[in-house]
């Protein structure tokens, strides 16, 4: 690959959405690539970039020659710089703030390649999904564009957003207030979704703001003009509505995990390139060693979920009531507006067998061999992470693709069980227990397994995702880049 001439590597520009889960599916996908062959350009927002420097080290982001980080503005006011961003007005500002700067981005990068031999011409966009704009960019510019969708990301919950205008038609949505929450209306099996068969209306896409749901239906309504559109799972979990959504969608592509295709490259250059937005507390490997394999429930609502102070002391106390070990991460901004507070007596009770971090590297300790469990929110990374590391999940989805994701991972996978939406400490001890020591925990053991040595063969040389990051190379991101500028 160091052979070829600058000019003549095509040069993919590659933006996430600007949280957390997106950066760090899209930065994997960036790297798998740049060993390809590809020159990359990988924007983050100027917050993002200023956070990552903050948690990763100031040199964390100088990247390579031809693997390069840029900056666009977010339009934004100032804020925390150890907490996630308002979603709701970061949504809104990508619809109507980023088109503009990222549009003058790619003519700087034309302009450099023009000017000197430092870089070739961007010859394809990969985006996330969700940012709609980047396709009025690529039809300005003539180029191929790749969706990459890392939330509603996998395909289920995809399919499940595509059909939401035929929802509204038939009545089931929107959900207007709490009421249709516990009506038999969510109990509704929803029987005409392709490749969903027997799927109930609570199991589909749901968001508690028009904000989130403009944002989404518009990408799902767009997807139809993109080059290509790649989900972050593979074709033996999926399959089905893999196969609905190929013929309703441009060429789709299964390309995931994307850990276990990383894995397959020991030597990458960019394997030190980190991903998260919060300093990872690494001590958390050391106290996993000491713990026996398979005792270990890890707890992670992810990079956006916020709760009460309430679900924290349920949820604290079902897992010290559980009487096993656990590992739990605390994010700063867990709790809305106010530092989550655990009772004194939980911390004595606990501080023999608890470990509270607010944050870690997940992958690592999702494969670590004393973790037999995992208490999740559902979010698309952690699923496909939690079955590419054959451990069993726990779940409390919130909004979005999580009640999809959930639904799946319980029901059509047979890896998880999911915990009532209000949080009762009864209940996640009695789950606690179930998954970790009884039977049913055993057979959803066993089907994670499962699940992990799919994923391992889907990522191997010759493996459905290995094809098929070859075919979206040769069949869309390099095919006719030069006449598409001409």
């Amino acid at each position: 690959m160091s052979s070829i001439a600058v000019g003549d590597k095509p040069h993919a520009v590659c933006i996430p959405v600007p949280f957390q889960s997106h950066i760090k599916a899209m930065l994997k996908l960036a790297k798998l690539l740049h060993h390809r062959g590809f020159h990359i350009t990988f924007v983050n927002t100027e917050f993002n970039h200023k956070r990552f420097l903050k948690s990763l080290g100031p040199n964390s982001l100088d990247g390579l020659p031809d693997f390069r980080f840029e900056t666009i503005p977010d339009s934004l006011p100032d804020s925390d710089a150890d907490s996630a961003q308002d979603p709701y007005l970061l949504c809104d500002s990508i619809r109507t703030n980023f088109l503009a700067p990222f549009r003058n981005l790619i003519i700087k990068l034309d302009d450099m390649a023009a000017s000197s031999n430092v870089s070739p011409p961007v010859s394809c966009i990969v985006s996330d999904g969700l940012m709609t704009f980047t396709i009025t960019a690529a039809e300005e510019f003539r180029l191929p564009i790749t969706l990459f969708f890392t939330l509603a990301a996998s395909a289920c919950s995809l399919m499940g957003s595509e059909h939401y205008s035929a929802l509204v038609e038939r009545g089931f949505a929107p959900l207007k207030d709490e009421s249709c929450l516990k009506d038999d209306i969510l109990d509704k099996v929803i029987d005409w979704i392709p490749g969903m068969n027997g799927v109930r209306l609570r199991a589909l896409p749901y968001w508690e703001s028009d904000i989130f749901l403009n944002f989404t239906v518009e990408a799902v309504d767009r997807a139809h003009k993109a080059s290509a559109v790649v989900f972050h799972t593979f074709d033996a979990l999926e399959q089905d509505v893999l196969d609905a959504l190929s013929s309703m969608l441009p060429f789709v592509y299964a390309i995931g995990p994307l850990q276990l295709l990383l894995n397959q490259i020991p030597e990458h250059p960019l394997k030190p390139v980190g991903y998260s937005l919060w300093k990872e507390e690494t001590e958390c490997l050391q106290w996993l060693n000491a713990k026996a394999p398979n005792s270990v429930i890890y707890v992670n609502f992810g990079s956006l979920a916020v709760m009460t102070p309430e679900h924290v002391i349920e949820f604290g106390w079902g897992l010290a009531n559980s009487k096993h070990p656990f590992l739990w991460i605390i994010r700063p901004d867990l709790v809305a507006g106010e530092t989550a507070i655990l009772p004194p007596d939980f911390v004595a009770n606990t501080k023999e067998r608890g470990m509270i971090v607010s944050w870690c590297p997940q992958e690592k300790v999702l494969n670590h061999p004393s973790v037999g469990g995992f208490l999740t929110h559902s979010g698309w990374n952690s699923t496909i992470e939690s079955l590419s590391a054959g451990v069993p999940m726990l779940c409390w989805p919130l909004f979005g693709d999580q009640q999809t994701n959930c639904y799946f991972t319980c029901n059509e996978w047979g890896s998880g069980m999911e915990i009532d939406s209000k949080v009762k400490r009864d209940e996640v001890e009695k789950l606690v227990r179930e998954l970790m020591e009884g039977e049913k925990g055993k057979k959803m053991k066993n089907k994670a397994i499962e699940w992990k040595k799919l994923a391992e063969e889907a990522t191997g040389p010759h493996g459905s995702s290995s094809k098929n990051l070859d075919n979206l190379v040769k069949q869309v991101l390099l095919n006719n880049s030069d006449v598409l500028r001409d």
